[in-house]
């Protein structure tokens, strides 16, 4: 194995060793992973050894990583997208809050669908709040009016727009002086911090994404990390098809188990009868595990991380820097008091009244193959899925700051994978294009 390791280091150090970047030639990508040999070490070693599904580098990973988000526990899944549905789903378990189809969800209406996606897939009703254009993050006066509205809400969900959250210390006013249960998508915040505590740890469960965009990646892959035992055991039966058994690795083959009374009576309605844990199910519940490939690989990104952070938030500084002199033209992104975002993008919105568009921007970016992304779905009730949801008119009119950044916001990446010579060139065509 060994020189099959070697042999796989030797490749990955010459091809990269041969990796050019061309001004004009070449595009600057927003987003990718950042790897070397270690990670398809890990994934070679991994499959060499036979063991695909979730194993000793899943539980290994499961131990490492929820102190990054500050909790003490969770599980790993496949998307940061299944991580949101694991955290609404777990607030149905009959063992767990046991909340009805029907109950409120206080989120943002503007951003990402994995965030919102989840409370309706599982028969929970949004109560949509506006958002702020400086931050992009959700309107904290709004949410408040949203509590005394409706008082019967139980839930407040929202993604940390970019890496910066918006004021927790309010935020959190609210959430206790409401009684409302934060879920926190944390999928665009690893290793920000708010008043020195990671993002992540002020909510009653948190997600995290390992898309190759995000700050660290399998491929593919999430997390949802929680304070106790007992939400853990119902994320990891929801997750494992509602498998009332919680074995990992080569436990799952052991007589006993790892409850020690894998053969037991584990059905209620037949109580007489002995039957396999492993075969027993708690809940309704999905298939949503990664790969024993996905965890190793998972594992190597960790010991990245904050390698990672400081390269992105040099290349976000120096992104913002290029349009300073543009203030005039765009609203810029500043860090939350009290926070040091690990930023995932430079979010930028073109002002009113302008001689130039959004589009007409990005599409001259474009054109330099420098790739652009809008904010996400912008406000997401105006896309073709979600439109049945509210009148389009009623949604314009409610929500007027997630109607504009709809159109006129978008951001540039910051990835560690860019290049300071590749900022120099995003400068060049920035100004190219006001020279014109």
């Amino acid at each position: 194995m060994d020189n099959i390791l070697n042999l796989v280091q030797e490749y990955i150090t010459n091809k990269d060793s041969e990796k050019k970047w061309v001004a004009g030639e070449d595009l600057v990508q927003y987003a990718g992973p950042y790897f070397d040999s270690q990670e398809a070490q890990a994934v070679v070693r991994t499959m060499l050894e036979g063991w695909l599904v979730l194993g000793k580098e899943g539980a290994m990973f499961e131990r490492r990583f929820p102190k990054k988000l500050g909790q003490k526990t969770g599980v790993i899944v496949n998307s940061g997208s299944s991580a949101n549905l694991l955290m609404m789903l777990a607030l149905t378990s009959k063992r767990g809050m046991n909340l009805p189809k029907g109950t409120k969800v206080i989120t943002p209406i503007a951003g990402f669908p994995a965030t919102l996606s989840p409370a309706i897939q599982v028969g929970f009703t949004p109560i949509f709040v506006d958002i702020e254009l400086e931050s992009l993050n959700l309107d904290l006066d709004q949410v408040e009016q949203a509590c005394i509205d409706h008082p019967d809400a139980k839930i407040i969900t929202f993604a940390h727009v970019l890496g910066n959250p918006p004021n927790m210390d309010r935020l959190m006013e609210i959430v206790n002086k409401y009684n409302l249960i934060l879920l926190e998508d944390c999928c665009d915040a690893l290793g920000t911090t708010y008043n020195g505590k990671p993002l992540g740890s002020f909510g009653k469960m948190s997600s995290c994404s390992f898309y190759p965009a995000h700050h660290i990646t399998m491929g593919e892959g999430g997390f949802v990390a929680c304070q106790d035992a007992h939400t853990e055991k119902i994320l990891r039966s929801f997750r494992d098809w509602g498998r009332g058994c919680f074995c990992q690795g080569k436990a799952n083959a052991l007589e006993c188990g790892s409850c020690g009374i894998r053969f037991s009576n584990w059905l209620p309605s037949l109580p007489n009868e002995i039957f396999d844990h492993k075969y027993t199910y708690e809940e309704i519940g999905y298939n949503l595990k990664p790969t024993e490939l996905q965890a190793a690989m998972g594992n190597v990104q960790l010991g990245k991380l904050e390698e990672i952070g400081v390269l992105r938030r040099r290349n976000h500084a120096a992104i913002v820097d290029i349009f300073k002199k543009y203030e005039d033209k765009f609203i810029l992104p500043k860090a939350t008091d009290k926070s040091d975002p690990d930023w995932f993008a430079v979010a930028l919105t073109v002002r009113d009244g302008m001689n130039f568009t959004r589009a007409e921007f990005c599409q001259f970016l474009e054109k330099h193959k420098i790739q652009t992304r809008p904010y996400f779905a912008g406000n997401i009730m105006l896309q073709p899925g979600y439109s049945h949801l509210i009148d389009s008119k009623e949604v314009i009119e409610k929500f007027p700051v997630s109607r504009k950044v709809t159109t006129d916001t978008f951001f540039l990446g910051c990835s560690p994978i860019i290049t300071l010579e590749q900022i120099e060139y995003i400068g060049t065509i920035v100004d190219k294009f006001f020279n014109k």
